[in-house]
């Protein structure tokens, strides 16, 4: 019976598909808007009096405006709030209210990068968030508070896109969908790396990207508007499928706060959220920072700097469905999350050694940390639902992601201080040196590692399956 109800929708291939593609157009939205201003760390720390459209901002402002992304949802748990949502509410009423956060915070961060002055600035003595006894300026302040709010929407907005995924796609090659939607979002990361410093010189205004991908946004939660009717139509028939399963004697259970103990209990859920917050730290905050370290380190051209990271996200627009399909075909899932991670050590570790300081080096190391990058969330996210049910899958990738969140507010603040202490001036200009900084991600890379062999050696004891394939025969 269940399988005829769930026919007339869920296992159509032209709906499940038409659903994932929706959704995952919203999210690569929010990933443009998430790294806009990544590639524009070195106009938004050029002096004001140098002329421009340079902000004067420091590498320590900067650190603390990229850390404010995760303020709210770590510090406000916000984000674990935002999954408890999800399974109660679903994906219509926290998908739309996800959606409504981030562009009330890209407004708010548009507004403070293009009219708010950056010479008035406030004493502010939070040493927590990175700052300690220090004057900040008014208009990274401002940013920052619409970062956070846009940073709330755009966590919750990615465990809701999750589990669409996850509702529509069981049994049916759910890694290979996944991989397209994380594609997307990393096509929307890759599009702000590589465009914001051109958009920026073109428009004269450093907010021209910003305002760019706020619009983009607003077409995304219309996108998911859409979502909403499909969603809709799909719960009618589970609701038809549910009822029959009750009149033949059995019944699924809805989700139960108590159903949290599952999930902080299973060894197999910490092991994958901690290597996604070793991981993530090594990625992420490392492309905030990478369009400087081209320009410094390796004598790119500001105007190009931002193409160089955009290689990373560019690469996994292909690989990450590839490696999806092979996690859905064959598995090896666990497998797959230590070849990436191995990969991300070896990138950094080359990054901080002084050797082959050329642009065409830079590349080569970009190409691998894009492959790394493919690896790991191919195999990680579709694992989770291996490990927690269904119905309690919302509170586990909301814990995770706000674990994920700590690293990515943490270490931007702890990488921007660190330059700061390591940049010298030079014949009157600021000259930064990444060693340190670099080193401290390839420890990211070495404990993520360590991670990834524990998971598939309790793989082996816990039968999750994580190196079984994910679609039915």
């Amino acid at each position: 019976m269940t399988a005829t109800i769930q026919k007339r929708l869920s296992d159509s291939a032209g709906a499940r598909w038409a659903a994932m593609f929706i959704v995952a157009f919203t999210m690569m939205m929010g990933y443009y808007l998430t790294d806009v201003m990544s590639p524009l760390e070195d106009m938004l720390e050029t002096p004001v009096t140098q002329g421009g459209f340079g902000m004067g901002w420091t590498s320590q402002e900067y650190g603390f405006f990229s850390g404010s992304y995760g303020f709210i949802n770590v510090y406000l748990l916000m984000l674990f709030f935002g999954g408890l949502i999800l399974d109660k509410m679903g994906v219509r009423f926290t998908g739309v209210l996800a959606c409504g956060l981030m562009v009330v915070g890209a407004f708010v961060k548009f507004y403070a990068i293009q009219f708010v002055s950056p010479e008035p600035t406030t004493y502010v003595n939070i040493p927590f968030l990175g700052l300690s006894s220090a004057m900040v300026k008014n208009q990274v302040l401002l940013a920052a508070l619409g970062f956070s709010l846009f940073g709330v929407g755009c966590e919750i907005c990615g465990i809701t896109v999750t589990k669409v995924i996850a509702k529509w796609f069981t049994g049916h090659g759910m890694a290979l969908a996944m991989g397209i939607q994380v594609a997307m979002a990393r096509l929307g990361t890759a599009a702000a790396l590589g465009l914001s410093p051109v958009l920026a010189h073109s428009a004269n205004r450093i907010a021209a990207p910003i305002l760019l991908g706020t619009v983009c946004l607003c077409i995304g939660l219309l996108a998911y508007l859409v979502y909403c009717v499909m969603d809709r139509k799909l719960d009618r028939s589970m609701a038809a499928e549910r009822a029959e399963v009750q009149d033949g004697g059995g019944e699924e259970e809805g989700f139960r706060f108590g159903d949290l103990k599952a999930i902080f209990t299973s060894t197999g859920f910490w092991l994958i959220t901690l290597l996604c917050l070793l991981f993530y730290s090594g990625v992420f905050p490392f492309l905030k920072f990478a369009a400087k370290l081209m320009i410094v380190k390796y004598g790119v051209d500001p105007v190009f700097a931002g193409n160089f990271p955009a290689v990373v996200p560019f690469g996994t627009i292909l690989l990450t469905p590839l490696f999806g399909t092979v996690y859905d075909r064959i598995g090896k899932g666990a497998t797959l999350m230590l070849i990436g991670s191995l990969m991300l050590t070896l990138v950094h570790v080359l990054f901080a050694l002084p050797v082959m300081s050329n642009a065409a080096f830079a590349i080569v190391l970009m190409v691998l940390l894009g492959i790394a990058f493919s690896l790991v969330p191919s195999a990680m996210w579709p694992s989770v639902p291996k490990i927690i049910p269904m119905k309690q899958l919302g509170s586990a990738y909301a814990i995770i992601f706000y674990i994920q969140n700590i690293g990515l507010s943490m270490v931007p603040i702890l990488i921007g201080n660190v330059l700061q202490r390591n940049t010298t001036l030079v014949d009157g200009e600021k000259v930064v040196d990444f060693t340190q900084a670099m080193w401290i991600f390839a420890a990211f890379g070495c404990a993520a590692v360590l991670l990834a062999l524990s998971l598939r050696l309790i793989d082996g004891r816990k039968h999750y399956g994580l190196e079984q394939a994910n679609a039915k025969k």
